[in-house]
């Protein structure tokens, strides 16, 4: 079978923030996830950017291999897989970046690769709620001294 001929190659965590302009024709997937029809990864990088957000491709590749025949049931199984190795991660994308289906002894297995993506508004790996109380954090343990943001001003000596 040739690489990546099976449809769906982009997987969004329902209820997923997106950018304003960003329009996407998807169908659930697996509980929780859709999968998306009409971009592959690379254009929907390119929309995610253009309005200014970010599209993070995280390091790593995942991999599944389940037993079955080239099928769609077959590449939930082993979707289900990789999504079940990264639960932990906050992440809300999946991209397959490779599908091969081979046979061993006569039995019929499918095996993908996979990387987490993350869209957000940001541009730090954070979510934004938590960079601000880190941030407020940090200002409130050390204060900066008066003339941090001016020129010194003399005290008049009494």
């Amino acid at each position: 079978m040739p690489e990546n001929k099976l449809a769906p190659t982009i997987f969004i965590r329902e209820n997923t923030r997106l950018p304003a302009g960003v329009i996407l024709e998807s169908e659930t997937f697996l509980p929780g996830w859709r999968s998306v029809q009409n971009l592959n990864g690379r254009e929907l990088g390119r929309k995610i950017e253009k309005a200014m957000w970010n599209y993070f491709y995280l390091a790593g590749p995942l991999k599944a291999t389940v037993l079955g025949r080239e099928s769609l049931a077959t590449l939930r199984k082993a979707v289900q897989r990789v999504l079940a190795k990264k639960q932990s991660q906050n992440y809300n994308s999946l991209e397959i970046s490779k599908t091969i289906s081979k046979r061993f002894l006569g039995v019929p297995y499918l095996t993908i690769s996979a990387h987490s993506r993350h869209i957000q508004e940001g541009m730090y790996l954070v979510p934004v709620k938590d960079f601000r109380l880190s941030a407020r954090a940090d200002v409130t343990t050390t204060p900066l001294p008066a003339i941090a943001f001016g020129a010194a001003k003399k005290v008049p000596q009494e």
